[in-house]
């Protein structure tokens, strides 16, 4: 759940912070209010530069210094001009750096000036700073926001980052028209954006001073907290529902898994063989639900190899235990029997149960070897065809004139591209030597045993058929259990010990195919002999 969430809200989280910056719509807005207030700067001295000059009364006045202000007409002059515009603070600032007239209170001119105002100047001050609106939980985190966003500009806007630094000295700011100061832009320790301008006043191509406008810039705070605003609400939003759809995803993926791992950790410890899957997770269509039914599977296969592991170590004991018991009886018989041809019977008989012994321990032995051979080995395509007519070959070649005879008929689509199967070549060799000798066994003097190799659909059929009595009814699957045998009764028991048939469809399963059994039929419903039939996976 924690992962989930982090993983969640962290890109969301990022991309808000990203976003609060907003440099360049901050910029705009800077750069449109410092404009203005230049204009407004540029219209003020070239007011004062035509009103408000006089000539130097002094009598060799020194170059450039012709003219000077007259303040008797400056200041009432300024406050006139700054009427207009109450939220700017406008100073006049002579030659020598001497404060001429300031818009601001009596108080403020003689802390500057060390001199009085006439009576007619008004006792103002700044308009009152914008703020947010007084929420306190809004206030403080919009505040400790703010405090973590560097205040950028892009180039001609200065920024300085103490913002009670001195601006720059208005008297340098040129003696030619045109001459523009950079603007002085800070943030008061109060978090309020003040830009600051200087603008010369000229008369008669001399510069006379400077006139320096402050204003606040609260429109561009009032936007920056609109849309930050916005941002942070929709952000918040944008939270809650990543929360409840982490916390969505957590009740439908993380605790269903938990759930799983549960429920496997039971089955694997709890005694016993309790299923203990819940239902709800089986009966999902989703991918936890084929989740759970894959678990379910495995365990059941686990169980089933389990019981047929079981079973076939009860089969081998019962299949040991006899021809050990009919050796121990002729053991235990032959030292009473004189009679040398009795004897030798005895001995015939031990000689003919070790044999049995010997094919039961090898059959054994491969049938346990099989599991774990092909769980190592990978399958390759194999051409069954020419694997078949070896076979059939090398049968023909080998056959004694009573025998049955091997016949291949190719029903392939396209000779050109002959058919391969994904398999173990020597393990499927095995298996059609099982099947073939298991047809030979069972067919008739001279009969015919017809071998076939056809595409079916994504795979290819490989068939054995021969001429013998059938599979009994009801024997069909009987006949791939281990140890079972249904032998002709010309063969002498305990020639085979039941596994070939058992050990053909273990291998085939394993890669991925089937074996089944069937009886043929005339169109009288009478038996012409049997069929077996493989199915593999078609190579490309």
């Amino acid at each position: 759940m924690r992962r989930i969430l982090l993983l969640n809200t962290l890109p969301l989280a990022m991309l808000a912070v990203t976003l609060l910056f907003l440099n360049d719509f901050q910029n705009s807005l800077l750069e449109t209010d410092v404009n203005a207030l230049r204009e407004q700067a540029h219209i003020y001295a070239a007011a004062l530069g035509q009103s408000a000059v006089m000539r130097n009364p002094a009598r060799h006045p020194l170059p450039g210094a012709e003219y000077m202000f007259d303040t008797a007409l400056a200041r009432p002059l300024l406050l006139r001009l700054t009427e207009p515009s109450p939220n700017a603070r406008a100073r006049l600032v002579g030659p020598d750096g001497t404060l001429v007239a300031d818009s601001l209170n009596e108080a403020s001119l003689a802390h500057h000036t060390g001199e009085k105002l006439p009576a007619s100047f008004p006792d103002s001050d700044l308009p009152r700073q914008w703020e947010p609106p007084h929420n306190n939980s809004l206030e403080v985190a919009y505040e400790w926001l703010l405090s973590l966003l560097p205040l950028s500009s892009r180039e001609g806007i200065v920024t300085l980052d103490t913002p009670d630094a001195p601006p720059p000295d208005p008297s340098a700011a040129g003696s030619t028209r045109g001459t523009e100061a950079a603007p002085y832009i800070r943030r008061t320790p109060d978090r309020q954006l003040v830009i600051t301008v200087a603008e010369p006043v000229m008369h008669d191509g001399q510069t006379v001073g400077v006139i320096q406008l402050t204003r606040q810039a609260q429109e561009v705070d009032r936007s920056l907290f609109a849309v930050r605003s916005s941002i942070l609400s929709l952000f918040l939003v944008a939270m809650a529902v990543t929360v409840l759809l982490s916390w969505y995803l957590s009740l439908t993926i993380a605790r269903p898994l938990l759930r799983l791992a549960v429920a496997s950790h039971d089955m694997r410890d709890v005694s016993g063989r309790a299923d203990t899957v819940p239902e709800n997770l089986l009966n999902r269509r989703d991918e936890i639900g084929v989740l759970a039914r894959a678990l379910r599977g495995s365990v059941l296969a686990l169980w089933a190899r389990m019981d047929a592991t079981e079973r076939f170590a009860a089969d081998v004991s019962h299949e040991i235990k006899n021809p050990l018991s009919s050796i121990r009886s002729a053991i235990e018989t032959l030292p009473r029997i004189e009679n040398r041809v009795r004897q030798e019977r005895l001995l015939s008989i031990i000689n003919n149960d070790v044999k049995r012994l010997d094919r039961l321990i090898s059959d054994i032995s491969d049938a346990s070897r099989i599991d774990a051979e092909l769980s190592r080995a990978r399958p390759e395509p194999v051409a069954v065809e020419s694997l078949l007519a070896i076979l059939t070959e090398m049968h023909q070649t080998t056959r004694k004139p009573d025998d049955a005879i091997l016949k291949l008929v190719d029903e392939s689509d396209d000779p050109a591209h002959p058919l391969r199967v994904l398999a173990v070549e020597d393990r499927l060799v095995q298996v059609l030597r099982n099947l073939i000798g298991n047809a030979i066994s069972f067919s008739p003097s001279k009969g015919l045993i017809v071998l076939r190799c056809r595409a079916n659909s994504e795979k290819v059929e490989v068939s054995v058929s021969d001429e013998g009595p059938g599979i009994p009814d009801g024997k069909l699957e009987d006949i791939f259990d281990r140890f079972y045998s249904e032998r002709p009764n010309s063969e002498n028991f305990g020639q085979h010990s039941g596994l070939g048939l058992a050990i053909s469809r273990q291998i085939i399963e394993a890669l991925h195919g089937n074996l089944y059994a069937e009886n043929r039929h005339d169109d009288q419903g009478r038996v012409l002999g049997a069929r077996f039939v493989i199915l593999l996976p078609r190579a490309p």
